[in-house]
């Protein structure tokens, strides 16, 4: 494998389009390691030859079964088993709270496959192997329209964020964890989490999606947008 190369998994029921995915891929100079149709079986491969990136579908229908394969339950593996794997959803469904549902179990980065070009899920598949977060504008929209300020005022939830606390912030929005926001500051784990909660509360937000939007909508972060066809 040659060095910086970027091992890929894919999950996606349909064998035409997962076919495509792996010429695209490998085209663009990253590895395909891990292929898969069904939940137990992909989880069983990463398991034996874990990628740098799992390029996920959500909705996994076969041939030889009724059930309907549920790709969140991969995204919830994914995180619990190996957390080092950046996980990419690449799903038709457009629903916001079906979205939300992928970052809160774990996904990196979001995409529709009904309008995304190759150069785009390349783009994509990149972005989150360096560690940063592929947040949807249908997702940061709706953040931005709750910040808006009364006329009038320039008082933001973030005035009230101390130096420090912008620091880690804006390193959550990146994709890091508690250890390693705590290696590149210089402080202590128990220190970042205690930082972590005094966001929850300033900033009034139920988890670190929500917090990284924030982060997004002020400029502390810029997501680099994928630019659809």
């Amino acid at each position: 494998m040659q060095p910086g190369r970027i091992r890929i998994g894919i999950l996606e029921d349909q064998q035409i389009f997962r076919e495509s995915l792996v010429a695209i891929l490998q085209q663009s100079g990253m590895e395909v390691v891990v292929q898969g149709q069904d939940v137990e079986g992909f989880l069983a491969r990463v398991r034996d030859n874990p990628p740098d990136v799992a390029v996920v579908d959500l909705r996994l229908e076969s041939a030889e079964s009724q059930e309907v394969g549920d790709g969140l339950k991969v995204v919830e593996a994914l995180r619990e088993r190996h957390p080092q794997i950046r996980v990419l959803v690449l799903s038709g469904h457009r629903e916001l709270p079906l979205i939300e549902r992928c970052f809160q179990l774990g996904a990196a980065g979001y995409l529709c496959k009904l309008n995304v070009s190759c150069a785009a899920l390349v783009a994509a598949v990149e972005q989150v192997a360096r560690g940063e977060w592929l947040v949807p504008p249908e997702l940061v929209n709706p953040v931005q329209q709750a910040l808006r300020q009364e006329p009038g005022t320039r008082v933001s939830p973030l005035d009230r964020l101390t130096l420090r606390e912008r620091e880690v912030l804006g390193l959550v929005a990146s994709g890091a964890d508690n250890l390693q926001i705590s290696a590149r500051l210089g402080i202590t784990e128990r220190t970042v989490k205690a930082h972590v909660s005094n966001l929850y509360r300033k900033l009034g937000v139920q988890n670190r999606v929500e917090m990284a939007m924030m982060a997004y909508q002020s400029g502390l972060s810029s997501p680099m947008e994928v630019q659809h066809p």
